[in-house]
């Protein structure tokens, strides 16, 4: 007998089922499912060929596993989008577009973004606002066929110096500056508890442009419990709001082979009875 579904659509990715699984995508998505998982993400989709795209698309239908987030584009060496520019534009306006061909062949909503590094040489303001006319421009793409770009703040003091989204409130300055339902945030709950703390303040402050969410205890960004961070109590707070999108388990595992594995699964179900 399988065990019950997760109550809330927690979404594994490749490689950590792998000691249980096997290699293969789709066995791995076939494990994840018996154990009771409804969704998985894949940071690497657009990477994959159309062929291994359409294959896991197969599988995640048969299984009723809903497709999470797959990173249209994150920025990390120059800041196009601080700088912004028509040319930039253009070229961003480029790559939505091939993220809405990735996004339909995989059943996809949800698409990463992450705005790049901000310049040390331009007024932040300028930047805040060449980054919002920047994601204007890809989000004219992506609103016709009803996709979201979700923003990414990134922690700057451990894993993404220099980024120019950091936070969750100027998370929120910025899509309500952009002003349309195909930019909104994806809250990682990891880099947020590294930033600012104060997880379940602003998720209620930002929640109306809050559309997924992705989780890894700190220190260590491997599973919850493993950490600092109540996540029995923030996936409750999450669920009580009406929350029925994705979270993303956007973390490694804190044990080694089957073992650490099980220990991930045992701690989502313990998360779960909230």
């Amino acid at each position: 007998m399988n065990p019950a579904p997760f109550r809330m659509l927690y979404a594994p990715h490749f490689g950590m089922f792998r000691h249980h699984a096997g290699d293969d995508a789709v066995d791995q998505l076939k494990f994840a499912a018996d154990e009771g998982f409804r969704a998985w993400e894949d940071n690497g989709m657009m990477g994959r060929s159309v062929e291994e795209q359409s294959r896991i698309a197969k599988a995640m239908t048969d299984l009723g596993m809903a497709m999470g987030v797959f990173v249209a584009h994150a920025e990390w060496g120059k800041p196009i989008y601080a700088l912004g520019g028509k040319e930039t534009m253009d070229q961003l306006r480029g790559v939505a577009r091939s993220a809405v061909e990735v996004a339909k062949r995989v059943n996809a909503k949800w698409m990463t973004v992450v705005p790049g590094p901000y310049d040390l040489r331009l007024d932040w303001d300028y930047q805040t606002a060449n980054v919002v006319d920047c994601l204007k421009a890809m989000a004219e793409v992506f609103e016709p066929h009803g996709l979201v770009m979700v923003l990414e703040p990134l922690n700057p003091y451990r894993d993404h110096p220099g980024m120019f989204l950091s936070k969750i409130p100027q998370a929120f300055q910025i899509c309500k500056a952009v002003g349309s339902p195909a930019c909104k945030i994806l809250d990682d709950l990891y880099h947020q508890q590294i930033t600012e703390g104060n997880l379940i303040p602003n998720i209620d402050k930002a929640y109306s442009e809050i559309a997924y969410f992705q989780c890894g205890d700190n220190p260590g960004r491997n599973e919850p419990t493993t950490g600092e961070v109540n996540y029995r109590r923030v996936f409750g707070h999450i669920a009580a709001k009406g929350f029925k999108g994705i979270i993303g388990m956007e973390h490694g595992n804190s044990k080694p082979g089957k073992e650490g594995e099980r220990a991930l699964i045992e701690a989502y179900r313990w998360c779960d009875a909230f």
